[in-house]
């Protein structure tokens, strides 16, 4: 997709001097809409407002697969909304190339983002040819197995407490009716569930390899083959969730009706709005259990350039209101996340945001497969493990052989 012609239309009558905010109303886009996620939303809005602006929300429903395409077709049509979320990575690279998104280093620079945003990968993502286009607002991990406590008491087993030990466990859920998986059937889950599944059995070696490198032959070979034979596992476990949304998956396991989830950490959002206790009421285990490292995906606000000069000076208040210290602990609280800051207080953080936090303090991070293919592969990635996990016929084998495909072509 070629965007060019629309950027120098618009940049041609754009002037964006960075200065002294005047009050303007925002209009705001993300694909924030379960209740845990709204929570969250609100506290960003709050704290924009609090400056004198107005936050106009744009939640789209649905999840980022329905979101994105109907923000980037508002942004090359010529009708730009003033921010809008992106995960952390490629997903807006050839907007900022076509000149369609804001340069925000002057407001990076002034306030010295470098110095307390943590991993320096999340600016890096948010980086082209030496510019920066986004405010990252927080470190999201898939690493996660959440577990109903309950469940597993009802089926009269112990609360899992690795991978193995669940797929154990899965006989005695059904006996006793429940699901022992949870999964909704929009395809970025079984995509996400299959990353998880790569750095907790395969390995954090492997993952890279496949990801980063592109290697085709590792992607073919053996140690994948043992992650599609889980992924297998994990495929019979969850047949007949019969749910769509990922929140609707997240509240079998609230409920009791399925013993877990392979889920980001914004699922402590809904649990926590559940009002169930971290430790007590469910458990969490990073990288299943097996391998405790955590991607450091997310998500940033990018600015389409503006043609209205008080709502371009407004987007900078927003830009340094999203990473501010107090707006980094108010929201990641609600969210689950884990702030894009160093240098905050998160004593009231949950059992487990804390283990998250201590992983990420150990330095047990690896970037995300966002940060790591474009926007084409990854779609093709989710093509294929959506028709995996629906299509029993299909075997792990023949899913690996598509797979290794989609990674020798992968850019």
């Amino acid at each position: 997709m070629n965007f060019r012609s629309v950027a120098v239309a618009l940049a041609a009558s754009v002037v964006l001097p960075f200065g002294a905010a005047h009050a303007a109303d925002l209009e705001v886009t993300h694909w924030w809409t379960s209740g845990g996620e709204a929570a969250a939303v609100a506290e960003l809005a709050k704290a924009f407002d609090a400056t004198g602006n107005k936050w106009i929300d744009g939640a789209i429903a649905g999840s980022g697969g329905t979101a994105r395409p109907i923000m980037v077709s508002r942004i090359t049509g010529g009708d730009p909304m003033a921010a809008t979320q992106f995960n952390h990575g490629r997903q807006a690279e050839e907007l900022a190339e076509s000149g369609l998104m804001r340069d925000l280093t002057d407001v990076a620079e002034k306030e010295k983002w470098k110095d307390f945003i943590r991993p320096l990968s999340l600016l890096d993502s948010c980086t082209i040819d030496g510019k920066i286009y986004c405010a990252p607002v927080n470190i999201h991990s898939w690493q996660w197995l959440w577990l109903s406590n309950a469940a597993f008491k009802t089926a009269g087993v112990d609360v899992p407490k690795n991978w193995d030990e669940f797929v154990a466990a899965a006989p005695a859920l059904e006996k006793a009716g429940i699901r022992p998986l949870a999964m909704g059937s929009q395809p970025w889950q079984a995509t996400g569930a299959f990353g998880v599944l790569m750095i907790a059995i395969g390995g954090k070696d492997a993952y890279l390899k496949v990801y980063q490198d592109k290697d085709a032959e590792m992607a073919g070979g053996p140690e994948i083959g043992k992650v599609f034979k889980a992924a297998d596992d994990a495929r019979r476990m969850s047949k007949g969730s019969n749910v769509q949304d990922w929140n609707q998956a997240t509240n079998m396991v609230i409920t009791g009706k399925a013993g877990g989830q392979i889920m980001g950490d914004w699922a402590q959002g809904e649990f926590q709005l559940a009002g169930q206790v971290a430790g007590t009421d469910y458990t969490c285990l990073p990288g299943l259990g097996v391998n405790e490292i955590i991607t450091t995906g997310g998500d940033a606000f990018y600015f389409p350039v503006l043609k209205d000069e008080e709502k371009s000076k407004a987007q900078e208040v927003l830009a340094s209101t999203l990473v501010s210290a107090k707006t980094q602990v108010a929201f990641n609280l609600k969210k689950g996340s884990l702030p894009v800051r160093g240098d905050v207080d998160l004593a009231a953080a949950n059992d487990c945001m804390k283990k998250g936090l201590d992983i990420l303090a150990k330095g047990n991070v690896i970037t995300s497969t966002d940060q790591l293919v474009s926007a084409d592969t990854q779609k093709q990635l989710e093509d294929l493990f959506s028709e995996f996990f629906a299509t029993a016929t299909m075997t792990p084998d023949d899913a690996q052989k598509r797979f290794t495909d989609i990674i020798a072509a992968a850019d």
